[in-house]
């Protein structure tokens, strides 16, 4: 009995061990084949952004570029060939959408420089209250970031970090609530960038443009939604009021920052990924690439941040 309690034993753990390798095989095969499909889609989306700037003119909602690709079965895509296995795909659905990063406030646009800038302020402020937020975190987000830009001390004597996503402005002292709050309307971009006034939210659009009231930040949306704005001349042309207060650098009609949004769905993963991409003329250049992963397997979990 004790010999057989044995054997039995040993096929067990070799069973087990057998059917774990087998399992973190998979995961890593669906890992490299995700990666592969996600990057494909990238491509695509900058092709899709360099054919745009080849075509020139403004960017708005009613281009290519904005409509989303709803969650298809990834064997749609593939061409039929009598040689190849499409049974991975048969499972695999794939969805996407391009989003205009400068249709949100850019927190890059708090400094003018070396220097805060009053104008990017002003925007913040606005924003903060037409959302009704705590006006004690908006003075710690302009104070800080200025810290974080500069590498200056702050009076505990710590540099701030300069965050480089939305979430990471908890580090300059925003709550998680502000922070969900503010998350359809604010980016953290590299650069300073002014607002595609074609894209943007009516409160962004409110909150971007100075002495603008509410009734006036809906006109212009209404506008836009109907025929999007040519050139910025043309905002200045519908309300004459605007003529003075539109700046390049503040304000624009096209965009040159996009986000590119992919998810993949294999049997039981589900793999996000999230490129930011600016466009140079007629050059597409992905600046980050952040991926994460959500399985049914603890094996195969995990997230993985492509810089």
């Amino acid at each position: 009995m004790l010999a057989v309690t044995l054997i039995a034993t040993f096929a067990a753990t070799a069973l087990w061990q057998q059917y774990r390798s087998v399992e973190v095989e998979r995961a890593e095969r669906e890992r490299v084949q995700a990666a592969w499909i996600l990057t494909g889609a990238l491509d695509w989306a900058r092709l899709i952004l360099r054919e745009d700037a080849r075509a020139g003119g403004a960017d708005s909602l009613s281009e290519p570029w904005a409509v989303p690709l709803a969650e298809s079965r990834l064997s749609s895509f593939l061409a039929a060939d009598r040689n190849s296995t499409e049974d991975d795909a048969l499972d695999t659905f794939l969805s996407g959408q391009i989003v205009d990063a400068q249709s949100r406030l850019n927190v890059a646009n708090l400094m003018d420089g070396i220097k805060p800038s009053e104008l990017g302020a002003q925007s913040f402020t606005r924003l903060f209250q037409v959302l009704g937020l705590p006006d004690a975190e908006l003075k710690l987000l302009i104070n800080n970031y200025a810290l974080a830009a500069t590498g200056s001390p702050t009076a505990g004597g710590n540099v701030p970090l300069r965050p480089q996503r939305l979430e990471q402005l908890a580090w300059l002292g925003l709550s998680n609530d502000t922070l969900a709050r503010l998350k359809p309307f604010v980016v953290v971009l590299p650069s300073s960038t002014p607002i595609n006034l074609n894209t943007a939210s009516l409160e962004v659009v409110y909150a971007g443009i100075p002495t603008l009231t509410m009734q006036e930040a809906r006109k212009l949306v209404e506008r836009r939604t109907a025929t999007p704005f040519r050139s910025l001349s043309e905002v200045g042309t519908f309300n004459v009021e605007l003529a003075g207060l539109l700046t390049e650098s503040q304000q624009s009609v096209s965009s040159r920052m996009f986000e590119v949004y992919g998810r993949l769905r294999m049997d039981k993963t589900v793999i996000q990924e999230l490129s930011l991409v600016e466009r140079q003329g007629l050059n597409v250049i992905t600046l980050y690439r952040e991926r994460t992963a959500t399985v049914d397997n603890p094996a195969a979990a995990g997230n993985v941040n492509l810089k």
